[in-house]
């Protein structure tokens, strides 16, 4: 759908810099829709290169005022911010619910992780510390410290609008950083309350801006001196892209790209728990997730037909409505592009073979028939070769791979071209502690079904899920978003002669 130019009864959403609201000098503008309704419920505008140039130069000037703010300052302003990401949590969940269209409870959990990376900044006195070393020499001293970037860019997808954004500007902004968050177009909504939250917590201006575009905004980021690293997360194409578009500019990177995560059932396994955790896994946020469960491997005998028998009722019984229904248990996907791209790969399964056990296909929701709404799918006896098994369906399906034994389900992810998250249900610690340890993904869960780990940890996966050699938040997001400074002092009246070979201490 084009957007209605000139529209004087259309919501306009701009951009957040500098503590205010900013128009921009691009004309151009976005739909923004309600995936509910599939009626366009406002306009975004896109920014360009000319927009970026002015946001960076008062961003870098920002930052290097911020980066000798006392590091005390910069962890109670963003204690402060925490408080009112509390405060305002419902406000900010139902801005997700409408703009992207999975349901409110799922929303506010979005804003509740995205708090979590807050609240991990907080402590940024501590995390920060460099290290010392006296007496390396005689009367020769050694010490470290962190020093921010300058000014940073984050490209955040549809899928968590408070969540990712906050992963990224939390543990940027606490170190000293500059951030400028360019969200997607599809929900921009809620990082713009975000950044004006910050400055209700007493975040000074042009520290913590939002960007909204779309490729050209992208390419400008990528390309401008100013921006000295790039956190990304988004589909693997795109994440590669932006990477080698970031790297070849001399920035920094962190690329998240996508996955296609297996949840291994041991036949020892308790399986109505295995059952629970793949309904949420798989069928949570209409499977619009990069740590979503879409492959289930039952291994052995009999572990499939047990799955199955419970999986099918379940799913059958699943609330599929409005976002803002509290009674759904499943809403719509983003956009009507998506929701079609999804049933496409629906489609493709069921020409490759794959056995629909439950067919969600045709699913419309009365009263909302323009919504973009697809039912949830159920497919067994899928087969690695299959093109749908390769690749990321990000919509709400589940697809049943068999396995004979443990030896062939734990290479399956370990084959896989993604390698993001992994899980495996069992009673048997040897077989947990034996995945855990040599399966080829990044992030393991034991009797867990969507391995997300905490803000104080680091998330990140393995193979064509990242690029780059840094994870998002934890210690690894101090790092990246820092570098080190190493000082070599000495203090002493009898500095010795000239000496032309490399110091060394003798």
């Amino acid at each position: 759908m084009e957007p209605r130019q000139g529209s004087e009864d259309m919501r306009e959403i701009h951009h957040f810099v500098g503590g205010k609201s900013f128009a921009g000098t691009s004309k151009r503008r976005g739909p923004v829709m309600n995936p509910t309704t599939g009626e366009q419920q406002a306009e975004v505008m896109l920014a360009n290169a000319a927009d970026l140039d002015h946001v960076c130069a008062k961003a870098e000037e920002a930052a290097r005022a911020w980066a000798n703010t006392s590091v005390i300052t910069r962890s109670r302003v963003m204690s402060k911010f925490q408080a009112l990401l509390w405060q305002h949590k419902t406000e900010l969940a139902t801005m997700i619910a409408k703009e992207h269209g999975k349901v409110l409870a799922d929303a506010e959990g979005d804003v509740v992780r995205g708090i979590e990376a807050v609240e991990f900044s907080c402590g940024i006195p501590h995390l920060i510390k460099g290290e010392y070393s006296d007496g390396v020499s005689t009367n020769v001293d050694m010490y470290s410290m962190r020093r921010p970037l300058g000014v940073v860019a984050g490209i955040t997808p549809f899928n968590f609008p408070a969540m990712i954004p906050l992963w990224m500007m939390a543990v940027a902004v606490a170190c000293g950083n500059a951030i400028i968050i360019k969200p997607s177009e599809k929900d921009p909504t809620c990082p713009v309350r975000l950044a004006e939250l910050f400055m209700e917590a007493g975040g000074p201006e042009h520290i913590f801006n939002v960007m909204h575009g779309d490729r050209e905004l992208v390419e400008a980021i990528l390309a401008h001196p100013t921006i000295q690293a790039v956190s990304f997360v988004g589909s693997t194409p795109v994440a590669r892209a932006v990477y080698a578009g970031a790297t070849a500019h001399g920035k920094r990177a962190q690329c998240m790209g996508g996955a296609k995560n297996h949840l291994l059932v041991m036949p020892d396994a308790d399986m109505d728990a295995a059952t629970n955790a793949l309904m949420g896994a798989a069928y949570g946020s209409a499977g619009e997730r990069c740590m979503a469960t879409p492959v289930a491997v039952a291994v052995g005998k009999g572990t499939a037909e047990a799955l199955i028998e419970r999986l099918q009722p379940r799913i059958e019984a699943l609330r599929i409505g409005p976002s803002m229904d509290p009674d759904s248990d499943m809403g719509p996907l983003v956009t009507r592009e998506h929701r079609d791209k999804v049933k496409s790969y629906f489609d493709m399964a069921v020409d490759e073979g794959s056995d629909l056990l439950i067919d969600g296909r045709e699913f419309s929701l009365q009263g909302y028939e323009n919504g973009y709404f697809i039912g949830a799918c159920l497919f067994d006896n899928v087969k690695p070769g299959m093109t749908t098994y390769k690749e990321e369906i990000f919509g709400p399906s589940l697809q049943i791979v068999r396995a004979d034994d443990f030896d062939q389900a734990a290479k399956l992810p370990s084959d896989h071209e993604y390698g993001n998250g992994t899980a495996i249900f069992t009673k048997d610690g040897r077989f947990a502690r034996q995945f855990a340890q040599h399966v080829n993904v990044g992030m393991v869960g034991i009797n867990v079904p969507i391995p997300v780990p905490l803000s104080f940890h680091t998330f990140g996966g393995w193979k064509a899920s990242a690029f780059g050699g840094h994870n998002q938040h934890g210690m690894e997001g101090v790092r990246f978003y820092t570098r080190v400074k190493t000082i070599t002092a000495r203090w002493d009246d009898n500095f010795g002669d000239a000496q032309f070979i490399m110091p060394t201490h003798g």
